[in-house]
């Protein structure tokens, strides 16, 4: 089995105190890359709030200090999800800002200082392809995550490659999940973080140098499965 070296490398992460960023982060570490993270909750790692721009610029600011070089962005902060029915302008702008703009904000502001053969992933949603309702602010940030990815491979070509992975039903609490929540997924169960990281470093490292301005579904096949009412013992509850 191959075994990543992040030897000398720097990763940026955002949201990486908790959940997939956590796990990203901690896989970066174990296989020698030295992290930064920058979340709102409180800890350790820089504490800010990526929807303000003076806070990327000082985060940018204080990691790149003595002329440092970034080689890897993981854009990763999770927006939050309001419905039509109850989301306010303000809360949509919000997750958007979180979701869409800090990514594209972050990534300007890193593009003096990314190393040589630099990559950047960006962790969108298979919600940018379906949705469940009442969903629409994460939604649209994920469907913005997802089309700005291809849009800035092309314009960061030769210069950095940006990815990005579409993760389906992640379980961040540790948990065990039997019966039906398991079986309906094609291969048999939930997804835990480490399924995304494991992703994330390898279209980070030099094996997928030739892979660029993709959107990586990683949901145990379940955008693939076709559901119809009273087919193979699918119903509809109305």
């Amino acid at each position: 089995m191959h075994e990543f070296s992040f030897q000398n490398k720097t990763a940026v992460i955002t949201g990486g105190a908790r959940g997939i960023g956590r796990c990203i982060a901690e896989e970066f570490v174990r296989h020698g890359a030295q992290v930064h993270v920058i979340d709102i909750a409180p800890g350790e790692h820089y504490v800010g709030d990526i929807s303000d721009p003076a806070v990327l610029e000082a985060f940018v600011k204080e990691i790149t200090r003595g002329g440092a070089r970034i080689d890897y962005l993981i854009n990763n902060a999770l927006p939050e999800m309001h419905g039509i029915d109850d989301c306010s302008w303000e809360q949509f702008n919000y997750a958007l800002q979180v979701g869409v703009a800090a990514p594209f904000y972050l990534t300007k502001l890193l593009l003096p200082h990314f190393a040589p053969g630099a990559a950047i992933v960006n962790i969108s949603s298979t919600r940018d392809r379906m949705s469940q309702p009442q969903t629409e602010s994460y939604t649209a940030a994920k469907g913005g995550i997802a089309a700005l990815t291809h849009a800035l491979a092309v314009s960061l070509a030769g210069r950095v490659r940006v990815n990005s992975i579409s993760p389906g039903w992640i379980d961040t609490t540790g948990s065990s999940f039997t019966g039906p929540d398991a079986t309906q997924q094609p291969v048999g169960r939930v997804g835990n973080p480490l399924d995304i990281a494991n992703l994330a470093l390898y279209l980070c490292s030099d094996m997928a140098g030739f892979i660029t301005g993709e959107n990586i579904c990683v949901d145990g096949g379940m955008t693939k499965q076709m559901i119809y009412h009273n087919d193979w013992g699918w119903r509809l509850e109305e």
